[in-house]
């Protein structure tokens, strides 16, 4: 499993709690070696706090750096 060093999102498939991630809606992943060695990802979740996921949880996704600016400044 490949560990995001830079900036990386993914996009949610399925959740158990639909209060902390909702399916289909962008989140950001959080460099966690130990997580993915797990395969776990560690991302910000809807409470805005980080925590670890089951990485089957997610899609990786790729934007352009402009679209990657933009998710970033969203609260």
């Amino acid at each position: 499993m490949d560990v995001p060093t830079a900036t990386q999102f993914a996009i949610c498939i399925r959740s158990d709690d639909p209060d902390l991630l909702t399916p289909r809606k962008i989140y950001q992943i959080l460099p966690d070696t130990s997580a993915a060695r797990s395969s776990y990802l560690r991302v910000v979740d809807n409470e805005g706090e980080d925590y670890l996921y089951p990485s089957q949880c997610f899609i990786r996704v790729e934007f352009a750096p402009d679209i990657e600016r933009v998710l970033l400044q969203v609260p």
